[in-house]
Formats: structure tokens, sequence, C-alpha cells
């Protein structure tokens, strides 16, 4: 008799043995089958068996032949990406970016809407009515799709897909991932948005090269994602990272989580924005005005030496760095990367980050330890595709496509 634990780990290790041969034909590929029997150590069979699979449902293709090395010419294999995708959104306060991705990664198109709700229930439901008409508009390059994923601020339970807080409206454990599931009929996965783009960072951008590393955004606020060992790090709680709320200056301003002199009190565009007016209206002297003050306009200044500027964001990136190395010397990260608007005055940021890493972390840490900004910076949903990625790689969504194409 077959018991229900033991049909669970025969499940588990069909997902885990399709996962690994699907992920390294993504990462390595062409490969051939003995490449893959020999990288992956499972029995040629087996792999016989998964690729059939896999080029059954249309997830992989055969290539040119690899040179024989005596004997028949092994066949290559690479991963098959146009035909499936992935409607991606980056939630925030105001509104939503939609964007459709094929499997490598490649935008396909992207429209933004305006969500200025402020209820869960009218958020929910122009939520749902922005994706449809999406899907819609774009229906025709939509050849399969697999997937629906959000990324957003605020606590996430990315298991479950519940939301169970986000800084600009009240939410009660907000089932988003069911609903989205059950409203278009498809997967559904729910992220952190800043974790999140830490894991795009590590699949598509500057971190590729890395298996630990740490991603820091400055926006409306200031938060971290830590990939350790390849994976997102959550912990039991499934939040962490939340550097924006170090303590910089205990006699400094009020942040709305109720303490005093919070990093994000100094690193966010607003407070940045506000530093400076408030300067201006001491009447120090600069190129910029009271009626111009953006993000980007501030960097644009200094980069072109505007003294203000250049003091603001020195001033920044020196409290940047106190927070950043408390966190390089607990995690002790293999690469560290800066995200935000912030980062288009790269240079002076960077320098004043690099100035405290030099004076504050343990030397064996921080020696060749890379300081970099992200390369994604301008692909505002990339982070919510990066969960589906995840989800094909360890063999999540891949079993249940495969599933259904054997049911």
């Amino acid at each position: 008799m077959t018991t229900s634990g033991q049909i669970g780990n025969i499940d588990l290790v069909k997902q885990l043995n399709g996962a690994v041969v699907y992920r390294l034909i993504d990462q390595q590929g062409p490969i051939s089958r003995i490449q893959i029997a020999e990288l992956s150590q499972l029995a040629p069979a087996s792999i016989t068996k998964i690729t059939r699979q896999l080029l059954d449902r249309g997830l992989i293709k055969e290539v040119e032949q690899q040179a024989s090395t005596g004997g028949r010419r092994a066949v290559s294999i690479v991963t098959e990406s146009k035909h499936f995708h992935t409607v991606a959104i980056r939630l925030g306060r105001n509104g939503a970016t939609v964007t459709l991705y094929n499997l490598s990664g490649k935008s396909i198109a992207e429209e933004a809407y305006s969500l200025p709700e402020r209820t869960q229930e009218t958020l929910e439901k122009g939520l749902l009515h922005a994706i449809a008409s999406f899907i819609e508009t774009f229906r025709n390059k939509i050849r399969e799709l697999i997937a629906i994923a959000i990324s957003l601020p605020g606590l996430v339970d990315p298991e479950d897909g519940v939301v169970k807080y986000m800084p600009h409206i009240s939410v009660d454990n907000w089932q988003l991932g069911k609903t989205i599931r059950e409203r278009f009929n498809v997967n559904s996965f729910i992220g952190h948005d800043i974790r999140s783009l830490a894991l795009a960072e590590h699949y598509f951008g500057a971190t590729q090269d890395c298996e630990d590393s740490m991603l820091v955004r400055v926006h409306r606020g200031t938060g971290a994602g830590f990939i350790i060992n390849g994976q997102i790090f959550l912990g039991k709680n499934r939040n962490v990272g939340e550097i924006g709320h170090i303590q910089i200056d205990p006699l400094g301003e009020r942040c709305y989580c109720g303490n005093f002199g919070c990093l994000e009190t100094v690193a966010s565009n607003l407070a940045i924005e506000q530093r400076v007016r408030s300067l201006l209206s001491q009447g120090y002297s600069s190129k910029l005005t009271l009626d111009d003050c953006s993000i980007s306009t501030i960097c644009k200044a200094a980069n072109k030496g505007d003294e203000l500027a250049v003091n603001v964001i020195e001033y920044v990136g020196h409290q940047l760095g106190k927070a950043i190395s408390i966190a390089i010397n607990l995690f002790n990260p293999q690469k560290v990367v800066i995200s935000g608007d912030l980062t288009e005055a790269e240079k002076i940021l960077l320098n004043a980050i690099q100035r405290c890493i030099d004076n504050q972390v343990l030397i064996n840490f921080r020696q060749s330890l890379p300081l970099v900004t992200s390369q994604l910076d301008h692909r505002s949903a990339i982070g919510s595709f990066a969960l589906v990625k995840r989800s094909m790689l360890n063999g999540i969504l891949l079993q249940h496509l495969l599933g259904e194409n054997n049911d």
C-alpha cells in the first residue's frame, strides 16, 4: 500500500530532478544529454525521460549537433522561451507598471496604470481591472500565459501569496495570490519589491557572477534585499532587509514607523528633495531653485559640480554607507548593488559610501568587495518576473506545466 507521504516524496523527487535538468539546459545550453547526465549525476534513463517531457511540452528544443568525439554525434538542447509568457506587475503607491515578458526575460509590451485607491477592496478591484485590460490589449502577443507575478512594498508571505502589510493602505491578510489565480485561472506569485529586485539582479543583472549579494534601493524609502547561496534570504518571518529603519541619528526626524532618525528620514527621494529646499531657503548658493528640486535635477546639478547638490548627495551617501557597512559586517556579501534614482550621481554617491565601507568594515570583508549600481533600474517589473524565473528553476512552476501536459 502506498501512503500519501510516499506519493508526496515521489512528486518532490520528480520536481527536483526536473528542475536540475531544466536549470542546466537554461544556464548552460546548448548542452547535450550526455553532458547533462555528467553534471547532474542523474541516470541516463532519467535524463532521457525528463528531456522527452520537456520537448513534448515545448519548453526545450533540439538545435545543431555537437562535434563528434567518436560514434554518433550528440544533439544539443536549449530552452524555448518565446512561446511562454508572463504578466509581471510592479505595484506602487499610486499605480502599477504591467509588463509582458517571455521566459527569457525579454519585455514584449508594457503599460502604466493609475491606481489611486486607498482601501484594500478598491485597490484589488482596480488592479484586477488593469490586469484584465492589459491582457486584452496585448492578447495577440500572448501565445501561452503561464503566470502572473506581482511585487509590492510591504510585508508579504510569498508561499501563500498573502499581503500582510503595505505602507500606504490598510490591508488585512490580503489573499492576493489566491485572488489572481481564481480570477485569471493561472499560476500567481507575490513578492516584496526590493527582495524581488535583488533576485532579478542575480538572474539578469550585476550579481550574476556571485552567489551572495546585497542590494540597497533608495526611492520613496530605503530597503535592502539579500541573496544568500543564490536564493532570496527571507527568514521564518518572511521579512528581512529593513535597512531603512536602522537609526543613524537619535536626534533626527521622526520616521513613519514611530522612531526617530531612521535612515529613511535622510536617504529617500522625498527627504533628499526636502533637504535641498531647506538649504536653499536658508540662503545657500546653488543653481538649483525651489521650483525644481527633483532627484533627477539634483543629480544633474551635482554631476556639473554644484556645491550644494554635491554636499547633499555626499551627506546621504555617508549615512547610507554607515548602514551598509553594518550590513556588510553581518552578511559578508560578495557584491553590493545600489539602486534608485540617486544613482544618476553615481560617482559622487558611491565614493561617499565607499569611504564609510573603508573605515567601518572588517578588512577581510571589504577586500575585493565591488560596490556597483543596478543594471536593472529602468525595468520596473523585472523583479516580479524574477519570481516566475525562480519557480521554473526550482521546479515548482515547471512541474505544474509538465503536469498539465500529462493530464
